[in-house]
């Protein structure tokens, strides 16, 4: 009754092969995106930005980058924040040494930088993999945040070691800088969202994409069939990355404005976006987003209900947040390792065959 394919043909291969095949399902997106985009800035304020939709976008960025490298090729990686740290630090200097740049291609090149480095970084994946690539990329991690820590020309040898995001505008509009407002920061990361998830989709479905799950399913099989490992493993490292870049470059000059390496960018970030993958599905698109969304969403409810309504003090409910999320992390890889979006699947092939579900 919900939820019916009856009556809609596909006439053309264009048609039929489309992202959201399903007219309800085009229909449901569409209006996502007009709220997202026609709704929703108007009502934002600052708190709501800062505490939801702001970080919920930027992470939902840096999940889908791991979740194309993780999920969709197969390769784990424990250095995500290190990466991000590349992005955010790229974003830096592109700021300060070139003031004129525009902030969109400030983050943008800042990626293909954060690109580079997961390439350079990717190169052990074409040796070892599984628990020994993790601790290769957790290798990297370390000596990313070191590097950024140690090396005065990344922070322009400033006195504290923090870098902080010059004020900058696009077409008039502030975007960064303490007087940014909070429309302008949630736009100008909705858009590098919907740009970027178009992106991984498109790519997941092509012949790269069919490579990374090949290398993810059997790589000696496919290598066999004529998959160059070479190519694809450090392609999903180089595409990972890229979006993981970006992710850092926003969270420094949109969102914070201002970050230190060490407490921002260390493995606590990495093993963040690793459990958003694993909640929200890996090998998912729509998975990364909602992953996102819980692990940013869960804190602020835990927040507001323990500390607001109950009245517990902030210590001891942030305790009882990481207990919440590692049960939730455990009792997901035991009962549905597809996570969420295996949930949102079963739930729409029931309700396909309403009132009878099986």
């Amino acid at each position: 009754m919900l939820y019916r394919e009856a009556g809609d043909f596909k006439t053309t291969y264009s048609k039929d092969s489309q992202t959201f095949p399903i007219k309800f399902d085009r229909i449901g997106y569409y209006l996502i995106l007009i709220v997202a985009f026609g709704v929703v800035p108007f009502f934002i304020d600052s708190y709501w930005a800062n505490a939801v939709f702001v970080p919920f976008l930027i992470y939902a960025i840096a999940a889908l980058g791991l979740n194309i490298l993780t999920g969709y090729c197969g390769q784990v990686s424990l250095g995500t924040g290190g990466f991000m740290a590349v992005g955010a630090y790229a974003c830096y200097k592109f700021m300060t040494s070139f003031p004129d740049l525009n902030i969109f291609f400030c983050v943008l090149l800042a990626g293909l930088i954060t690109a580079l480095v997961g390439m350079l970084f990717g190169l052990p994946s074409l040796r070892i993999k599984g628990f020994y690539l993790a601790v290769a990329t957790l290798a990297a991690q370390f000596f990313l945040v070191w590097l950024f820590n140690k090396v005065g020309w990344f922070y322009n040898y400033s006195a504290s070691g923090q870098i902080t995001a010059p004020e900058r505008s696009l077409m008039g509009i502030i975007i960064t800088g303490p007087n940014t407002e909070a429309w302008a920061k949630y736009l100008f990361c909705l858009v590098f969202v919907v740009l970027l998830a178009w992106l991984a989709r498109n790519l997941t479905r092509s012949n790269t994409g069919r490579s990374w799950m090949a290398i993810r399913d059997m790589d000696i099989a496919a290598e066999i069939i004529g998959v160059n490992p070479l190519v694809a493993k450090l392609s999903a490292f180089a595409v990972s990355s890229f979006f993981i870049g970006v992710a850092g470059a926003l969270f420094f000059s949109v969102y914070l404005g201002a970050v230190e390496v060490g407490e921002v960018f260390g493995i606590q970030k990495s093993f963040l976006i690793l459990f958003m993958i694993i909640l929200g599905g890996l090998g998912s698109i729509f998975g990364s987003i909602i992953g996102a969304a819980f692990l940013v969403l869960l804190p602020v409810l835990l927040k507001n209900v323990l500390v607001g309504t109950l009245g517990w003090q902030t210590d001891i409910a942030v305790h009882v947040e990481f207990l919440i999320v590692g049960g939730l992390i455990v009792t997901f890889l035991i009962l549905e390792p597809h996570g969420l979006a295996a949930l949102w699947r079963t739930v729409k092939e029931k309700l396909r065959l309403w009132p009878f579900p099986h």
